[in-house]
């Protein structure tokens, strides 16, 4: 009875993940993809405190990918110049960390990601058009 009900709740869930995805302006989805790492490194801390091995696997995996195949795939390399080339690495640097924090179950190197990612999805809203043109106002 429940399983039903549940199937029904993900797929409506999906659906407005979709929907967001598909009206989402290009500075909202890369705020997305912030969210979306920082979700997986959380669930990734949780799964590694209760020791579900899989669960954390997953989770980090889910988070390098986001990093590497979302966010430093959607640098600009041209317009963006060294800050480009500088968050490329750092990108890089995260991916690595969170392997480092996978193989060794290390909470100190899931934070460090964690904490470089809040601060750049902070700096990342900060400039958002919206705010751009409320703080001109």
């Amino acid at each position: 009875m429940f399983g039903k009900f549940q199937s029904r709740a993900d797929a409506y869930a999906k659906v407005g993940i979709e929907t967001s995805v598909m009206t989402a302006d290009p500075h909202q989805l890369i705020l997305m993809l912030f969210d979306g790492a920082l979700m997986s490194i959380a669930t990734a801390g949780a799964s590694m405190e209760l020791k579900d091995i899989p669960a954390k696997g997953e989770a980090i995996s889910k988070a390098i990918e986001i990093i590497l195949n979302g966010l430093r795939a959607s640098l600009d390399q041209e317009a963006g110049g060294e800050l480009a080339a500088r968050l490329a690495a750092l990108y890089e640097y995260m991916g690595e960390r969170l392997l480092y924090a996978n193989l060794y179950n290390s909470r100190p190197a899931l934070d460090e990601v964690s904490n470089l990612l809040h601060t750049l999805r902070e700096a990342w809203a900060g400039i958002a058009p919206n705010a751009v043109a409320t703080e001109a106002a």
